[in-house]
This record gives C-alpha cells, structure tokens and sequence, in this order.
C-alpha cells in the first residue's frame, strides 16, 4: 500500500463496516504528483503481469489510469495506517 496523505478529506466517508473505516477516495481529489505514486505503486508489485504478454511499467501505469476513469479499479484510503490501495470495484461494492 501507498502514502496518500495528499488526499483532501472534503465530504462525507464512504465507511463500510468490514473494512473497519476504509474510506473510498475519488482518485480526481489527489494531485497529479500523488496519483501518479500510487498508481505506479501498484503496477509495479510482484504478480502484475499475467497471460502470455508482458508489459512494460508505463504500459501497467496506463491501463491502471484507465480501469481508475472508467471505474474498474477504486482508490481506497486506510486512515489508521495511513496509506492507500486500488482494488477491483466490483468486490468493493459487492462487499456486504
């Protein structure tokens, strides 16, 4: 997970009560600078490149930026360690 203390908190939390206060963040609330880390972050993890094609990181970078504005991918933030994670939003959502 990534450092994402640049999120402005303006709004209410989405607070879901199995994530124990994992707040959803619209990643257009983060600066440029921000979003990039987190989303190189996580397209830089081990286990990213699945099928027979391998990408390079600006090629991951890309398609995370695209799943985030099409709403595939959700920006989470955990205020108790203070730092951030994408998931699916489909498991997001479908989360009880």
């Amino acid at each position: 997970m990534t450092d994402c203390n640049d999120a402005p908190h303006s709004g209410p939390p989405d607070y879901d009560e199995d994530e124990a206060g994992v707040i959803e963040i619209p990643y257009q609330s983060l600066s440029q600078q921000a979003l990039a880390g987190i989303v190189e972050e996580f397209a830089s993890r081990d286990g990213t490149d699945y099928g027979e094609f391998e990408f390079s990181l600006a090629d991951k970078v890309t398609q995370v930026e695209a799943q985030l504005k099409s709403g595939h991918l959700t920006l989470l933030f955990d205020p108790i360690s203070q730092s951030c994670q994408i998931v699916n939003s489909r498991d997001w959502k479908s989360n009880p």
